[in-house]
């Protein structure tokens, strides 16, 4: 059998006496987009801040291609390639796309002591390979993010992960506040994601959304999985009746 990309294993997390996660265990494979679902409340925002290095575990262990490993930051989890979008996508508006595309990770002309000039020509040339990647166009790389639409500040979010060779996205709620002409693109670019090489866990509350571009779907309640199936062998009732 092949060993999971991302395995977890009796994971817990308490918050002030509540107990947020309860002996989770989910093993997600290369090559698959996982679906995770629950209403709120149901842990799946504590799982995948854990997954982000955002929260650390309070028990249990994480393994990644079968390695048992610490997740203590964000940059410890991108360091192993999981890179989380965020349904605010967590970028800056009045920066450039292409600054956007690069924010803490700007290739440099020199450098001494880690300090030197951006390589801007090369930054654009790289942020307008990346966006069109993922079928997305702009007019400038130079263009204002303020200036883009919900869907195509989500796909630049998704260019940025795919470009920096992510090998797990975890996309959270990524089709909030979309109009349908967007949402469809966004999941477009999650059920490319296999094919780009890219393992994808996606958090939603619209189980259309999930059963149309995941592999599998992953239902959690009261911090529990209660449902672990490939798409096609389960439907929206189960999965609503298992929250």
């Amino acid at each position: 059998m092949t060993t999971p990309l991302i395995s977890v294993r009796s994971l817990h997390k308490w918050y002030s006496g509540v107990h947020a996660l309860k002996g989770v265990n989910l093993d997600v494979p290369p090559g698959e987009v996982c679906g995770l679902v629950g209403d709120n409340g149901a842990g799946k925002s504590t799982l995948i801040k854990i997954l982000a290095g955002v929260h650390r575990p309070d028990r249990g262990e994480i393994r990644i291609d079968g390695r048992l490993v610490e997740i203590t930051s964000p940059k410890s989890a991108m360091k192993l390639g999981i890179e989380t979008i965020y349904q605010d996508n967590s970028m800056v508006p009045t920066m450039s796309i292409a600054r956007n595309l690069f924010i803490g990770r700007e290739p440099l002309r020199f450098a001494i002591a880690g300090l030197g000039l951006i390589d801007h020509r090369r930054m654009r040339e790289e942020a307008m390979g990346a966006i069109s990647d993922v079928d997305l166009h702009v007019r400038s790389p130079d263009a204002l993010l303020s200036e883009l639409s919900g869907g195509q500040r989500q796909g630049v979010a998704i260019a940025r992960a795919m470009h920096f060779k992510s090998r797990v996205m975890i996309l959270d709620e990524p089709t909030n506040h979309l109009s349908v002409k967007e949402t469809n693109k966004v999941l477009a670019f999650v059920r490319r994601l296999p094919a780009q090489g890219i393992t994808g866990i996606l958090i939603s509350h619209n189980l259309q959304h999930v059963f149309q571009s995941c592999d599998r779907i992953v239902a959690m309640a009261r911090g529990e999985i209660v449902l672990d199936k490939p798409v096609g062998e389960t439907n929206v009732e189960e999965v609503s009746d298992a929250l």
